[in-house]
């Protein structure tokens, strides 16, 4: 398997499964890093029987597991206790998102690790991290969504809570865990000593609450949900005309002076109500009426072009099909695809990190089959 990218000098021991974890290793193996994954006998990774299926095979494990290799070992028997003892003496990183304390019931806590490779960088990648009351509770993205304020703030007021349509609690959890991870490394270059990464899905959460926490104590008033807009820039929200809906992000004055000349009401920029962002987030009540009838008389489409010429921040609202035939989209390279021996041909979400010495390849490596490369592997610890 070829591999070119900025780690391609990083041997990773992947012992994830299911989102998380999978998702921070996916992200090393597109630059360039050669992960193994480690999967339980006969199972393998949960995702593997997660749908949805094409021909038999999960779409949903083949698009967070390209590009890596598998072996199968038991890490309760004494001789895949041995492969994976070998396989961590050579290894950069091992990455794993188990409940906090497994790793120690099979005998692999941080101080074991540290003796068998002082330059081992190990990501423990959990639902609420190594310490703490809640530490050994089992967590999936739903539970820390809910526990870490998102679905509170998400939604429309007076409904029902709704979660974040996409798995944010994990996806998050996986991409503060690779900053952690790279962080790592390098200080690894100056010290030459691994260290231990330790992320909580719900600390994650916490993390990315933005403004949400600043408001709370600044004025003591428990945010909710506020549909599309923004609570604290207008306008910037979303905005109905005749059944179709665009957003429009006119984040400061001089944007919201081209945005009132740009629908012909420049009497909007002139009120007194909405002479400043603070005075027009105030009025968000009466402003937001009066852009939507003003919208009224042209198609969204239309409206689109003359408010980008005009130089006002908008877009339409894509359902997924459309984000795929986006032209932006596939001129960077979004959309990428794998080819497995049985599926064939996968589409799945390329890689976002662009790099000037590097090609972003359109086409990746499959994901691979439950202990495809055991030989491979084998043979990478034979050469200690």
């Amino acid at each position: 398997m070829s591999r070119t990218g900025p780690l391609d000098q990083l041997l990773v021991i992947d012992l994830t499964r299911v989102l998380a974890g999978p998702y921070a290793t996916m992200v090393l193996a597109d630059l360039g890093a050669r992960v193994i994954k480690v999967e339980i006998p006969e199972v393998g990774d949960d995702a593997r029987h997660f749908g949805p299926f094409i021909k038999g095979k999960s779409a949903y494990f083949a698009s967070l597991n390209r590009g890596k290799e598998s072996i199968a070992l038991d890490l309760k028997a004494d001789e895949d206790r041995q492969v994976f003892a070998a396989l961590v003496k050579k290894a950069d990183l091992l990455i794993e998102n188990y409940r906090p304390g497994t790793m120690d019931k099979l005998g692999y806590d941080w101080d074991t690790l540290q003796t068998l490779n002082p330059r081992l960088i190990y990501a423990a990648i959990s639902g609420f991290g190594q310490t703490g009351p809640y530490r050994s509770r089992p967590a999936y993205d739903m539970v820390v969504q809910a526990m870490g304020g998102i679905m509170s703030v998400t939604g429309h007021p007076g409904q029902d809570p709704v979660r974040v349509g996409t798995s944010i609690g994990d996806i998050t959890a996986g991409l503060f865990g690779l900053a952690g991870i790279l962080s790592a490394v390098v200080h690894r270059q100056r010290s030459g000593r691994g260290m231990m990464v330790d992320v909580g899905m719900l600390d994650c959460q916490v993390a990315i609450l933005e403004n949400a926490v600043s408001r709370f104590f600044s004025d003591g008033d428990i945010p909710g949900p506020l549909g599309s807009r923004h609570p604290s820039i207008t306008p910037f929200d979303s905005f109905g005309i005749n059944g179709e809906y665009i957003v429009i992000a006119a984040g400061n004055d001089l944007l919201f002076k081209k945005l009132s000349e740009a629908i012909d009401r420049e009497d909007l920029a002139k009120d007194s109500r909405f002479e400043s962002n603070a005075l027009r987030t105030k009025n968000y009540a009466v402003l937001k009426p009066e852009i939507e009838q003003a919208l009224s008389v042209k198609p969204a489409l239309e409206w689109l072009s003359i408010l980008s010429k005009a130089g006002v921040p908008c877009g339409p609202i894509n359902n997924i099909q459309q984000v795929i035939n986006d032209a932006q989209i596939g001129a960077r390279n979004m959309i990428i695809q794998t080819r497995d021996p049985v599926a064939g041909d996968l589409k799945m979400s390329g890689n976002p990190i662009k790099m000037s010495d590097f090609d972003d390849p359109r086409e990746r490596s499959a994901a691979p089959e439950l202990n495809a490369d055991r030989a491979n592997i084998l043979r990478l610890i034979d050469k200690t």
